[in-house]
């Protein structure tokens, strides 16, 4: 590939991946909005508050993880890059990052399912809170698994 060609292409993925990243960060300002809107909506409706701060925490960690993903695209792809090696880097700094936090969201929600099931007394329902909780795990011993095969040998 010629000079000229690589210089538009890198040019091009950097303003693309900008792009992306505001995007993902007014996406997540809208979820930050929605989830204050919401729980003054809950509080002027008289709803229990341990109800509110249950709702409310699905939509928080997922606005955080948006907010995330709009910082590792900015951070990893909107810089230049010298060689390949670079990108596994950062593949490898960003990649535990956002799934950690992908990890917590399902983890808590299965939490909280298993907390409102329990109030509700529907305790055959529980299968489904299992099986996130257990799909988190599944996608953490993989992480684990991807740090380990990817270290770099010191």
């Amino acid at each position: 590939m010629s000079l000229s060609k690589q210089v538009v292409t890198e040019h091009l993925k950097r303003s693309i991946s900008l792009v992306f990243a505001l995007i993902f960060l007014l996406l997540a300002l809208a979820i930050v909005v929605s989830l204050i809107s919401n729980i003054y909506a809950s509080f002027l409706a008289g709803e229990e508050v341990m109800q509110i701060f249950l709702n409310s925490i699905n939509t928080g960690i997922i606005g955080l993880a948006v907010f995330e993903l709009a910082t590792i695209i900015n951070a990893e792809y909107a810089e230049v890059r010298e060689t390949s090696s670079e990108e596994v880097s950062g593949i490898q700094r960003a990649l535990p990052k956002f799934v950690g936090m992908v990890c917590v969201a399902l983890s808590l929600e299965g939490l909280i399912m298993v907390i409102k099931y329990s109030q509700l007394e529907l305790a055959g329902n529980l299968y489904y809170p299992v099986a996130i909780i257990t799909s988190t795990a599944m996608l953490l011993a993989a992480l684990g698994l991807f740090i380990y095969l990817t270290k770099k040998s010191s």
